[in-house]
């Protein structure tokens, strides 16, 4: 809220309050920011985390973390953000009919009139021409693996129209900076990355169903299809279930990507996967379908989840 007590003009419904859009950006690049989603940090910090994970392992498998590390953490960071910022303004383009017929989604730049389509579509190509020339630093593999991914991008948008699953479709192209960040530092493909990627999808399946309850009727109404929606009252155990499925298939990756490691290595590594999991179970003895701000608070919080084994996989790697 600002100091007279009213929202910023154009600020979107379930943006974090006082963000630094709404507090400090120039007017005039708000309504890009927004549709960026720069006042929601929480998608970038979900597209990010896979990539850590992805260079962490991959360093670990090495035995050779070293300083052009940094850079990739840096760069994926910044391409996160810059690809998150695309990715949602394509959504949002595809999405505007929609989305202006949701409470949530009708503030938003396209669907209130911020932002004109012709404007959106050049901001998300200055956006993933920014985000291609840091991915080219990172070599040759890291660019095909990187391009390759913008097919599930393109796909996203259209899945909550003919699938029950979309979920699915969010944590294909979310998750890939897993195959990423492991080919950025390796300069190839391995198992274990491919297991880790599997993991992010079960964990997006996660975060994203609870995140999807916040619209089943609205969705319902215009026939936007989710597995909030299709899962219902029994969401509680599918998510348990993916939760059981993201931690184990992390575990495994762990296990096959240290063959020589230290039982002092393996065990610490490995407690990045216990705590990521009790971070989800933590979720689910809190969770409510029911209570809408709880839901929001929950999907947020998959931050702190996800950044659980990054601390355990960086002191690992410290060994």
């Amino acid at each position: 809220m600002t100091q007279s007590g009213k929202s910023p003009e154009g600020q979107v419904a379930d943006a974090v309050k006082d963000n630094w859009v709404d507090r400090y950006a120039p007017p005039a690049t708000r309504p890009y920011l927004r549709l960026s989603r720069a006042d929601r940090p929480i998608g970038t910090w979900l597209l990010y985390i896979p990539c850590i994970w992805g260079i962490l392992l991959a360093a670990l498998q090495a035995q050779d973390f070293q300083t052009w590390d940094l850079w990739l953490i840096l760069g994926c960071g910044a391409g996160a953000w810059l690809m998150r910022g695309a990715g949602c303004t394509w959504n949002d383009i595809t999405d505007r009919k929609f989305d202006s017929q949701v409470a949530r989604t009708r503030s938003r730049p396209l669907p209130s009139g911020q932002v004109t389509v012709r404007g959106a579509l050049l901001w998300m190509v200055t956006q993933a021409l920014i985000a291609f020339c840091i991915l080219i630093s990172f070599g040759t593999p890291a660019v095909l693996i990187g391009v390759s991914s913008l097919g599930f991008v393109a796909i996203y948008p259209f899945a909550k129209r003919l699938t029950w699953w979309p979920q699915v479709f969010l944590g294909l192209a979310f998750n890939w900076g897993a195959l990423l960040g492991w080919v950025a530092h390796s300069g190839h493909l391995d198992w274990p990355a491919g297991l880790l990627y599997l993991a992010g999808i079960a964990w997006t399946l996660f975060y994203d169903t609870i995140y999807a309850h916040q619209d089943t009727e609205d969705d319902a109404l215009i026939g936007v299809k989710s597995t909030a929606r299709l899962f219902g009252k029994s969401s509680p155990q599918w998510l348990r279930a993916f939760a059981i499925l993201s931690a184990g298939l992390m575990a495994l990756a762990i296990y096959i990507a240290l063959p020589v490691a230290t039982p002092a290595q393996m065990f610490i590594a490995q407690l990045g996967t216990a705590g990521f999991a009790t971070h989800m179970l933590w979720q689910m003895r809190q969770l409510d379908i029911d209570n809408v701000p709880l839901l929001l608070h929950l999907f947020w919080a998959n931050r702190e989840a996800g950044l659980i084994p990054v601390l355990f996989f960086a002191v690992t790697v410290m060994l």
